[in-house]
């Protein structure tokens, strides 16, 4: 199985995410469906049926992210030697331009901490496998499903 890097922020966020399913919302939705049990007949109460199955739902993300905790290996890409922090690798924050003229930031981080409207892209998604081991300067090109699309290296930082 390959690895699964993470960034400290990332693996900070899933772990206050496990802490809030456990101690907070598990616990009022536990209580949701005793006071709808309570009720009486389960097979026809709305409350307790949806309850159940949003109980379902919580167990399940917390026996995911509990395995996944286990597995990552958290990276931090403030720690990357100085002589290596010119190339792109995991955690790196790249500013480029599209061979249209369109500039963009990206971070490339873990499948976990994927958010496009922050930049944040997964170090396995065809724009990060392109820019990998690339430095400020270098021009790389992207196979996508629309067409290969060129990319100039703009900058390269470790935040």
């Amino acid at each position: 199985m390959a690895p699964v890097y993470i960034t400290r922020e990332g693996a900070m966020r899933l772990s206050e995410e496990l802490i809030d399913l456990r101690v907070k919302k598990r616990p009022k939705i536990c209580q949701e469906v005793a006071d709808a049990a309570a009720q009486g007949d389960r097979s026809e109460n709305a409350e307790y049926i949806y309850g159940k199955k949003k109980l379902r739902e919580i167990d399940r993300r917390i026996h995911f992210l509990v395995k996944r905790l286990d597995v990552i290996i958290v990276v931090d890409p403030a720690d990357r030697p100085k002589t290596e922090q010119s190339r792109i690798f995991f955690g790196a924050t790249v500013d480029v331009e599209d061979e249209d003229g369109k500039k963009a930031t990206y971070q490339i981080v873990g499948e976990d901490e994927i958010d496009l409207k922050a930049g944040r892209i997964s170090i396995k998604s065809p724009l990060a496998q392109a820019l990998m081991k690339k430095t400020a300067g270098d021009v790389t090109v992207v196979k996508r499903p629309a067409g290969e699309m060129e990319f100039s290296i703009l900058a390269v930082r470790y935040v």
